[in-house]
């Protein structure tokens, strides 16, 4: 018989297919998907060269907002685990 390698990316250990997906960390940190299957993110723009911005715009920036539905299915693909 021959021999597999256990860390080999198409080797099987009891049952389960390698290699495993894994979640992309970054994307893990910037986003969050809800209790109904959406995306939020927080809102860019805001981080630097905010003296030429109104306040209401800045205001407008804070906390967090959906993301556009194709950004949406690239955020769930990345986010699968």
């Amino acid at each position: 018989m021959k021999k597999q390698a256990l860390h080999s990316n198409t080797a099987t250990h009891h049952g389960v297919n390698m290699p495993k997906k894994k979640t992309h960390k970054a994307s893990a940190k910037r986003c969050k998907i809800t209790a109904t299957g959406k995306v939020i993110a927080t809102q860019a723009c805001k981080r630097h060269l905010a003296s030429c911005k109104s306040r209401k715009r800045k205001r407008n920036l804070r906390g967090t907002g959906l993301l556009a539905p194709s950004e949406q299915k690239r955020v769930r693909k990345l986010l699968a685990s």
